[in-house]
């Protein structure tokens, strides 16, 4: 068990699982406590909460650009249900030190950081985790570095999706559009209405919402009502449809972990070399505590993606500036050495704190962006080890 990031879950070797994936499932809701859909998962280890009740799968890799591949299981709490369909951000960043502890991978004599390269079998994308090495070769946890949303410090894992563009479905924008209106007459109580939203695939599907285009309700009820998560998950999955996701919003109610979906609004002007946006993430129909790891990664490109929601809105920040605020020029882009290559820096403020993110960019030669890598740091701590039982 390993805290990793904001999340906190079982770290497996697939050697330890049935041969055949398909069998996984009714082990994994066993083990966690979702077995007979327990709200409280009692009968297992789970945590009782989306954040808490997750399950990563490692193995050495055969692939030649990987060390070691990944399998990311939410499991759903309250229902018994295992959701394959997209990666964790944050329980991705617990596995370097996982595969540098289990000696999947090892560091040599003296070596202090290590590059870790995992392949996550569920977006077909690759990630490269730098981790800290310790005298004994083994991950070294202690460190100075501190993350939102966790109260502890640690050693910084730098975890960089390259090329996270189109984890499902093969495209940064899926429907072509950097912008689209989505329409919602399944909530009789609210009628039919409609919402902004940047439908953006990178390291998972993300349905980035402008919070001044959501319904009354949501303004004056807050994220955490149930009549706000009813509106939530009607969009959500109005918007699988237009993914591509699921044929009808009846089939998208089945699999609540893609696409995910985040309200954004503008915030605070922040230093001259940086983005900045408000965002209010839900997870599995419920407010986020904080921001999903792969939700910064989607919400950094977005933000570095002309058009969208999140791009005008992070450009609004800049004008959202407290009183007595002196003027100031916004420095976007780092331009490097390699022509048409620039970064961008995005703060990102969630309810438990913010995120830096640094997104790697490309001009394509229809002139064109493309989403070279998008790192971000994170800390992780392993919790225990031992057997979980299952029946």
């Amino acid at each position: 068990m390993m805290r990793s990031g904001t999340s906190k879950g079982l770290f497996v070797h697939r050697k330890h699982l049935p041969q055949d994936q398909t069998e996984w499932g009714p082990v994994l809701l066993s083990v966690m406590g979702s077995q007979r859909g327990d709200q409280k998962q009692l009968d297992g280890v789970g945590g009782g909460t989306s954040t808490t009740s997750k399950v990563a799968i490692v193995s050495k890799s055969t692939r030649q650009d990987a060390d070691v591949d990944y399998t990311f299981v939410q499991v759903a709490v309250g229902k018994g249900q295992a959701d394959f369909s997209g990666n964790c951000g944050n329980m991705a960043c617990g596995v370097g030190p996982f595969a540098l502890d289990e000696g999947l991978v090892h560091a040599l004599p003296g070596q202090t950081s290590l590059d870790v390269r995992v392949f996550n079998t569920n977006t077909q994308r690759l990630l490269v985790e730098t981790v800290e090495v310790g005298p004994d070769g083994r991950f070294n946890e202690f460190g100075h570095f501190r993350i939102g949303g966790v109260k502890s410090e640690g050693s910084e894992i730098e975890v960089a999706f390259v090329e996270p563009a189109g984890s499902m479905t093969g495209k940064l924008l899926p429907t072509g559009n950097a912008q689209d209106t989505i329409t919602v007459s399944s909530l009789p109580a609210l009628g039919q209405f409609n919402v902004q939203a940047s439908l953006v695939d990178a390291a998972n599907p993300f349905v980035f919402l402008d919070s001044s285009s959501l319904p009354p309700v949501y303004h004056l009820l807050g994220p955490e009502a149930p009549e706000t998560l009813e509106v939530i998950e009607a969009i959500r999955q109005e918007a699988a449809v237009l993914y591509g996701l699921a044929k009808d919003a009846a089939a998208a109610s089945l699999v609540r972990g893609t696409p995910k979906i985040a309200v954004l609004s503008p915030s605070v002007g922040s230093p001259a070399d940086l983005r900045t946006i408000q965002v209010q993430s839900f997870s599995m129909g419920k407010p986020h505590p904080s921001l999903q790891l792969t939700g910064g990664v989607c919400l950094g490109a977005a933000v570095c993606t002309e058009g969208t929601i999140a791009n005008q809105l992070a450009a609004e920040t800049d004008m959202v500036t407290p009183p007595g605020t002196p003027p100031r020029e916004l420095k976007v882009y780092d331009t490097e050495g390699s022509a048409g290559v620039s970064k961008c820096r995005v703060n990102i403020k969630h309810r438990s704190g913010e995120m830096g993110v640094l997104v790697q960019t490309r001009k394509d030669d229809a002139g064109g962006t493309e989403i070279e890598k998008v790192s971000v740091s994170r800390t992780a701590r392993r919790l225990f080890e031992g057997n979980a039982y299952y029946n």
